[in-house]
């Protein structure tokens, strides 16, 4: 070893490994190398702190806690039962909801075509001025 101040050893116990770039864990804060760094790899007894999930109720998408020892499936559950806002009714809206003003046309569109010169809502095949016989201002019909 030439330069054997440089470095330091993995904690785990198998492997002792010098390693120049040691890794610190961040729940137990020993040292380890890379091979070694992970919760599992190393069996830390501190993962429990640093290791938390949240589970996501997935009618509502609300996070739910859980408190240490339950089981998040049964809190879940028990979520869905009793406190979950989902409303089934909800996720059945209509999407097209602008109804063309043209008389004799029932086309509904999923965004607002306004006309510039009356201020109507129109669908696709009717926006323009011509194709609605539009009765906004008397300016010319095209801006050109």
């Amino acid at each position: 070893m030439e330069l054997p101040w440089l470095g330091q050893h993995c904690s785990e116990r198998t492997c002792k490994q010098l390693d120049f770039l040691p890794l610190k864990c961040n729940a137990c804060g020993e040292v380890f190398c890379k091979d070694h760094i992970r919760y599992d790899d190393h069996k830390c007894s501190s993962a429990y702190k640093k290791n938390v999930q949240v589970p996501v109720c997935p009618l509502c998408n609300t996070p739910i806690p859980v408190q240490k020892g339950e089981i998040p499936d049964i809190v879940v559950g028990a979520h869905i039962d009793k406190d979950c806002k989902y409303n089934p009714a909800q996720q059945k809206q209509k999407i097209f909801t602008n109804k063309c003003l043209k008389p004799g046309c029932k086309r509904k569109e999923m965004m607002k075509v306004v006309c510039e010169q009356c201020g109507g809502s129109f669908c696709i095949k009717h926006r323009h001025p011509l194709d609605h016989d539009c009765k906004g201002s008397s300016q010319p019909l095209s801006k050109a």
